[in-house]
């Protein structure tokens, strides 16, 4: 995947994330979680946009760990919905999915480079 291709992704992700996020029902509970997974999940195409921007491989490992966290942080909210009963987990599971995959991505992009510096 190049890096427009996940500059893409990321954005898209931010956005299915709010599309949904608009979709749940206006309650204490919800509100919190909202509040929540926009921040992060918004925090993953834009700290991506940051990654692409490194000045060198360290800030480059350091800036995609705070993506992968982000990422991370989204699955957490988006179970999180899903658990409290927000939404059906099934209507959140390509979400989700979408969470981890791009975690799992972050996480590979850092241990890469991190073996590239040995």
């Amino acid at each position: 995947m190049t890096e427009n291709e996940l500059k893409e992704r990321t954005k898209s992700f931010a956005l299915r994330v709010f599309k949904m996020c608009e979709s749940l029902p206006r309650n204490v509970t919800a509100k919190a979680i909202v509040s929540q997974l926009v921040r992060s999940a918004s925090s993953v195409a834009a700290n991506y946009r940051a990654v692409c921007r490194a000045r060198s491989a360290a800030d480059f490992r350091n800036k995609l760990a705070v993506v992968e966290e982000e990422a991370d942080e989204s699955a957490f909210w988006i179970e999180l919905a899903a658990e409290a009963g927000l939404m059906p987990a099934k209507r959140l599971a390509d979400l989700l999915r979408e969470a981890h995959e791009l975690t799992a991505i972050f996480v590979a992009s850092r241990r890469t480079s991190a073996r590239r510096d040995r």
